[in-house]
């Protein structure tokens, strides 16, 4: 039944790259799993945690017949391949080397429009500050690229899975933050439970789930902590990108991403056109897509260069 669910909601066909790279023999033979739908503009969509390129296909059935719509899986997530520590670091450092080794194979290293969500706008705008003369626009969806917020406590549920054996068993073992997030991510249209079914697909077993765990073991939250440095580099380096395009969709009931994340954006981006939506959560795309799927293709063809 999830296969055939799957098939029609999410019809495309994979394509898939060998990150068997000399640069690291952590990487050598994994299987780096990505959409590459469409031509014309590349624009590349970056998820984050605990979703999986599912999340954007209604953006990409969108866009595709005029724009090529790049959009990974993260190793350890959706039909990436799902190594131990043995074979991957599972860091902000390797994502964002990942990210860029595919777009270099695929020769996008221009006019790139970066669509980011959650943990994703960390890696993307990492990615973005790395390579700034290749973004030409931004779409941003309840994310950060940034330190948290002085005004925002860091939620507690997330600290029993960053920093407890309790949080490791309910993660890995009883799927707590996939099936979590798959209930409480929409508030105005809350997911059926089929469609709960296909964003927890890919987390099936305690191996599959490593990533969806480590993602939030690596949060940096103060100085010595891995990744710390790096996210600090990305928010000092954001504000070159404030004359560029920028489109910012938020769900107000996020309880991670919320009103002390999207006023961050707006102090560093105040000229972002953005929409706030009081009534929805986390998975914004998928809680108002009939209005969000929409303003972004409008946004895209109204900005293209």
């Amino acid at each position: 039944m999830v296969n055939s669910a799957l098939t029609k909601e999410y019809p495309f066909t994979g394509k898939r790259l060998d990150l068997d790279g000399p640069s690291t023999s952590l990487r050598a033979g994994l299987s780096y799993h990505y959409l590459d739908e469409g031509t014309g503009a590349p624009v590349v969509m970056v998820h984050g945690n605990p979703s999986w390129s599912f999340y954007y296909r209604n953006l990409v059935l969108a866009l595709r017949d005029r724009y090529r719509c790049i959009v990974p899986d993260h190793i350890g997530c959706g039909l990436s391949d799902k190594p131990g520590d043995d074979r991957y670091d599972y860091t902000l450092s390797r994502r964002v080397d990942d990210l860029e080794r595919l777009l270099d194979t695929l020769g996008v290293t221009e006019n790139i429009t970066l669509v980011v969500h959650d943990w994703g706008g960390m890696i993307g705008m990492a990615y973005a500050v790395r390579h700034p003369e290749r973004i030409v626009r931004l779409v941003i969806l309840n994310t950060g690229a940034f330190h948290l917020p002085k005004t925002k406590p860091f939620p507690l549920g997330l600290r029993i899975c960053r920093d407890t054996v309790l949080g490791t068993l309910l993660v890995r073992g009883f799927n707590a933050f996939s099936a979590g997030a798959s209930y409480v991510g929409c508030k105005r249209n809350p997911m059926t439970p089929e469609l709960r079914d296909l964003y927890q697909y890919p987390y099936n077993s305690w191996q599959n789930r490593i990533a969806t765990l480590r993602f939030v073991q690596d949060i940096p939250l103060s100085p010595g902590d891995r990744g710390y440095e790096l996210v600090s580099a990305v928010s000092d380096g954001i504000g070159q990108f404030s004359n560029l395009p920028m489109l910012i969709c938020w769900g107000e009931l996020d309880f991670v991403f919320d009103r002390h994340f999207l006023a961050e954006w707006q102090q560093r981006f105040p000229h972002s056109e953005i929409h706030r939506y009081p009534d929805c959560g986390h998975y914004i795309l998928e809680d108002a897509k009939e209005e969000i799927v929409p303003l972004i293709s409008g946004f895209l063809d109204r900005t293209e260069l």
